[in-house]
């Protein structure tokens, strides 16, 4: 089976959106940013093609005249190692015109879906169900941005 590669496609700001989250994680790269030149078929300077990675994971992007809807059944999920992590991320992703939603989830400027998880949620989630697990889901489901202090005190709680 050949490599799944997630496929991004952008409204003529797709450079800009791949230089933003290439500054997120410390190992990420552009391989790659194409444009279209005078006379193509979309507006001079948009993408043709782009790759890119972000910590190891590998994506490709171009820019579509009109784009094309982005629906929150797509998400980039990041399993952040602390709370630090997730408080960098969160911040910089919502920031100039990003939406928090909900449960670690928040949509950025571009109208891309991201969840933002802690890792001891990931940890949490992975334990067998249980009145302290159950604890745990119910705080989180009443946050937009995961706090593990929150999940931890839940927890405990119960």
């Amino acid at each position: 089976m050949n490599k799944i590669t997630p496929f991004l496609t952008f409204d003529g700001r797709g450079a800009e959106a791949i230089k933003f989250y290439c500054s997120l994680f410390k190992n990420a790269r552009i391989h790659n940013l194409e444009k279209w030149g005078p006379g193509g078929p979309v507006k001079e300077g948009s993408l043709v093609s782009a790759s890119f990675e972000l910590a190891g994971q590998h994506f490709m992007a171009m820019d579509v005249d009109g784009g094309f809807p982005q629906g929150d059944a797509f998400s980039i999920y990041v399993d952040c190692a602390d709370q630090a992590e997730v408080d960098r991320l969160w911040e910089k992703l919502t920031a100039d015109g990003g939406i928090e939603t909900a449960c670690g989830w928040l949509k950025d400027r571009f109208g891309f879906s991201w969840q933002i998880i802690p890792h001891a949620l990931v940890d949490y989630m992975a334990m067998p169900f249980s009145p302290k697990k159950k604890a745990v889901i119910d705080a989180m489901l009443k946050m937009k941005k995961i706090k593990v202090k929150d999940l931890d005190t839940a927890y405990k709680g119960a």
